[in-house]
Parts: structure tokens; C-alpha cells; sequence
């Protein structure tokens, strides 16, 4: 078995974190099916900009399919919907004492555990500003929560040394017991970036508008409602606070929301990456994935989500050109979320 510290996808999430890794004195093995990114950073010329690092490294990079050897550890930070298939083309390449980290937006555990073990899957939380802008070329947008931990929460000895590495890339990287707390907080938090990404706002302006608060607070009810019927205890991080949204504290949640306007003034990254996927790059998003989920989970429960079904509908007719950004979607959205039945009253 060989060493290196594989880094599976080498977009803004993966990229971002291998860079920083590799400057760190670590051995990073790069994999990412895009040819002309994997030879700029084979070539030493995968630059890291923006204002928070400014750095051009290199090291050794391939594509999934030159790939030869097995590891035991394996950054998997693809996105969501490419989880499955990703998750199978790794399996031969991971130690059978190895293990598959969910560096990813989503809840990609259950996919990665069902393919390689349970055993073999360790949960991780990122909340880091980062887009990938054309190969070999990633702007680092702005700081933000790393978490990891173990499905079952224990503190092994493997996640220990894990958080030790993830340190070298966010100092203030967390060891929980509760990964599954973080991951459904940040399913609630992005239903906001999924809303944003139906207008041309930025993330900031959006948050900030008096009229999206009843829209934004229904989002992120909802998807706290299913975790916490799923006995799920969400998790504060950064400036968001799940416990109001609980407890229907309205000035609680203008506080947060407030708190999260706030923290993205410094932040280059303006715009969510699903925004990007749909109006930059024209290619599927990771929503429907991301809250099919959720959305199945409240189906069980018996709880009515109109605002994420609404939501991965209109992203979804941007998605294959049936309609267009910023023409009457936030709208429809809106509509669809004051018959919720969290909607403010």
C-alpha cells in the first residue's frame, strides 16, 4: 500500500484543500477526470488565489483511469451526484483498512458507506468559500468551518490524526461526535444558496433582503424539522444558529441571518456555487441530489416540505432551459413556501 493522501476531485473543494495540504509538506496524490487540469498541477502550475492564500504549487496528479495502487486515505470531494460512481471507481484503489472521507456538500455518507462499508466512511463538514475557475486556476474565496468525525461518533485514533492533517489546512478544523448534526445544519443553511441561485442577487444582498426573510426562514425550517424527526440534533456553526429556527424564535433568526450577512463582507465569494453551475458553467447542479434526502425523509415522517420540492423544481427547469434566472422564479418559490406549514404567519 502506498502513502500518499489521495485527493479525489480537484474542483474548488478538493483542489482548495489538497493545495494547501501538499504546501504543508504532505504527500498528495491529485485524481480529477478533467485532463487539463490534472496536467497543470502535474506541471506545478495549480494556482491558489484570492484573500486568503495567493500560491502556485504542484504535485503528482492523475486521471481516474491512470490511476494504479491503494491508499488509505482518500479525500473524496466530487460533487454529490457524482458520489456513486465516484465512490466505485475508488473502492480497488482503497486499503482494506482504508478509509473514504466525504469532503462534499450533501449527505453523501449513506452512498459512500453502501459502496465501500460503513467502516470504511468517515464524515466531514466544509463550509469553505472556493470556485474553480478554469484548470489549473482555483480562487479561495473565503475562510470557514472544517469538521470531521466518525459516523458512530466515536474518537478513533484514524480521525484524530485526520483532524491533526485537516489543521494544516483550517487551524480551527473540529473533531465531533456529531458530524451528522453539522452535515443537516448545512443542508438547512444551503437551501438559502439554492433560493440565491434562482436570482442574480449575491449571497449577502439575498440574506439581507427584508422580503426573502419569510421565504429563507421557511427553507431552513423545513429541513430542520426532517432532521430533527430523523433524531438529529443540528449544529451551530460560523454565524448560523439552528436553534432558533427550532424554537420559531423570529428575532433569534434575524439575528442569524444578520450574523451571516455580516460574515461574507470580506468574502470574494459572492455568489453560491450552484449560481455558478446554472448562469457560468451551464451544467447540472447538485440540488436534487443534495435534498433527495431530505425530501424522502420527510415523505416517511409525514411532513409536508413544499419550499425544497419547489426549490429542486425551479433549479431544475433552469437546469435543462425551460426557464431562465431571475424571471419570476423567486416568485413561484415564494408561492410555493407560504403554503408550508412552518411558513411565518
Amino acid at each position: 500500500m502506498t502513502t500518499p493522501i489521495v485527493i479525489w476531485g480537484a474542483g474548488a473543494i478538493g483542489g482548495t484543500i489538497g493545495a494547501h495540504l501538499a504546501r504543508a509538506g504532505h504527500d498528495v496524490l491529485f485524481v480529477d477526470r478533467v485532463a487539463e487540469h490534472v496536467a497543470a498541477i502535474a506541471a506545478g502550475r495549480l494556482v491558489i488565489d484570492g484573500p486568503v492564500s495567493e500560491f502556485t504549487i504542484g504535485a503528482p496528479a492523475v486521471t481516474p483511469e491512470a490511476l494504479e495502487g491503494q491508499f488509505a486515505l482518500i479525500l473524496l470531494a466530487v460533487k454529490a451526484q457524482h458520489t456513486a460512481e465516484a465512490t466505485r471507481m475508488l473502492a480497488p484503489h482503497l486499503a482494506a483498512t482504508g478509509a473514504v472521507v466525504s469532503c462534499q456538500n450533501g449527505l453523501n455518507e449513506p452512498d459512500i458507506a453502501a459502496i465501500v462499508g460503513r467502516e470504511r466512511t468517515i464524515g466531514a463538514f466544509v463550509n469553505f468559500g472556493a470556485d474553480w475557475i478554469e484548470p489549473g486556476h482555483i480562487t479561495f474565496g473565503g475562510r470557514g468551518a472544517v469538521v470531521v468525525g466518525e459516523l458512530d461518533g466515536a474518537k478513533t485514533e484514524r480521525v484524530q490524526k485526520l483532524h491533526a492533517v485537516l489543521r494544516d489546512f483550517e487551524p480551527d478544523a473540529v473533531l465531533t461526535d456529531n458530524i451528522f448534526g453539522y452535515l443537516w445544519s448545512k443542508l438547512a443553511y444551503g437551501t438559502i444558496l439554492k433560493a440565491q441561485a434562482l436570482t442574480n442577487d449575491t449571497i449577502g444582498g439575498f440574506i439581507a433582503d427584508p422580503s426573502m426573510r419569510p421565504l429563507i426562514t421557511t427553507l431552513v425550517r423545513e429541513v430542520l424539522q426532517v432532521a430533527v424527526a430523523e433524531k438529529v440534533r443540528p449544529m451551530a456553526f460560523q454565524a448560523f444558529d439552528p436553534a432558533p429556527f427550532l424554537r420559531d424564535d423570529r428575532a433569534g433568526m434575524h439575528a442569524s441571518l444578520d450574523g451571516i450577512v455580516e460574515s461574507r463582507k470580506n468574502s470574494a465569494k459572492v455568489r453560491s456555487g450552484i449560481w455558478r453551475d446554472l448562469a457560468v458553467r451551464h451544467r447540472p447542479t447538485e440540488v436534487r441530489h443534495q435534498l433527495a434526502p431530505v425530501i424522502a425523509a420527510a415523505h416517511r415522517h409525514g411532513l409536508a416540505v413544499p419550499s425544497l420540492e419547489a426549490v429542486v423544481a425551479l433549479v431544475g427547469e433552469v437546469e435543462t432551459g425551460k426557464s431562465r434566472i431571475g424571471e419570476g422564479l423567486i416568485e413561484r418559490l415564494m408561492a410555493a413556501a407560504s403554503a408550508s406549514p412552518v411558513a411565518p404567519r
